[in-house]
């Protein structure tokens, strides 16, 4: 019971408040522009601060785990290529392989996964490792698959590329990470005034970005496309977590850093998928389907991955 209350009490506060913001979205109190804009000042802002808080207090080179890093990036290159493959031999709608593709590997490993640590553990514990591993991939191969699979043929070439390494060198959580890095590791002091500062714009990050999250859901023809649905929603909640989180287990990872694998396995589908899907002529009403898919059933999902591993000793 104790197991099962302590994954409750870290999951359900999470999606309450994104619940929240839903409720107030339908009230009118908010709307789609501060959605947006919310979205927008948590990706630019509060995140990359909260993130060079919590490394810049650390001792970042005693933290800093190789072999967990390596963990991320292998596992999400394995997921991307199985999942392709998988894709070209059962799927018959060349339209909608891309969109497939990236809504089932890419997850929200920012701002959902900095929520649910920050929740358990009241710091962002292993997830800024696990975001070095996972996010610079993840813009990497998404951008790939959109551009081969793209409606009316598509194609790779230089200038996506180069776009999408543009991308990742300014991305602002990548840069909160590298800043917070570095101030660890040349043991910058922190005066009271800026640690002050930085605290309070900090916090900000996952209430607004969750209030945001749960006001961009929108239903309609999300879900137009039940089987696919179906299939990558379970892709991305249970079957990764299913191959990956044993052979974390097994790897000798534990407590953070096993959270952090949990989510970078199988929470939710990133909105980003649906704003790169639309940016690049897809239909956008699968992959939206997806984000409020894996969105609301990951509050289930997650608390059965915690509790097995809480009751296993492993968190």
């Amino acid at each position: 019971m104790d197991s099962f209350l302590y994954s409750i009490n870290a999951t359900v506060p999470i999606f309450l408040v994104m619940i929240v913001g839903w409720v107030i979205k339908q009230l009118g109190v908010i709307d789609d522009h501060f959605a947006n804009v919310a979205n927008k000042y948590v990706f630019k802002v509060a995140l990359p601060v909260l993130l060079f808080r919590d490394l810049a207090a650390a001792d970042f080179k005693s933290q800093f785990d190789v072999k967990f890093v390596l963990y991320c990036m292998i596992v999400i290159t394995i997921m991307f290529s199985g999942i392709w493959i998988c894709t070209e031999i059962f799927m018959k709608d060349d339209t909608q392989k891309g969109a497939f593709v990236q809504a089932s590997f890419r997850s929200s490993a920012a701002i959902l996964g900095m929520a649910f640590i920050q929740n358990m553990y009241q710091s962002t514990g292993m997830a800024p490792l696990m975001i070095i591993g996972s996010v610079p991939l993840y813009n990497v191969m998404a951008v790939i698959t959109l551009s081969l699979f793209a409606p009316g043929g598509g194609k790779l070439d230089t200038a996506k590329l180069i776009r999408t390494l543009k991308g990742i060198a300014t991305n602002p959580i990548i840069l909160g990470i590298l800043t917070g890095m570095v101030w660890s590791l040349l043991h910058l002091p922190m005066p009271t005034i800026l640690n002050t500062a930085v605290d309070n714009l900090g916090k900000t990050a996952t209430p607004l970005g969750l209030m945001a999250m749960g006001g961009a859901l929108k239903f309609g023809k999300a879900f137009a496309r039940p089987k696919p649905l179906i299939a990558c929603s379970f892709l991305k909640l249970v079957g990764y977590e299913a191959v990956f989180l044993p052979l974390a287990v097994l790897l000798g990872f534990s407590h953070d850093m096993l959270v952090a694998i949990i989510i970078m396995l199988g929470s939710a589908t990133t909105v980003s998928c649906y704003i790169m899907a639309k940016n690049m002529d897809y239909d956008g009403d699968f992959t939206s389907g997806v984000v409020m898919t894996t969105t609301l059933l990951s509050s289930f999902t997650m608390t059965i991955w915690l509790y097995i591993c809480k009751s296993l000793g492993l968190i």
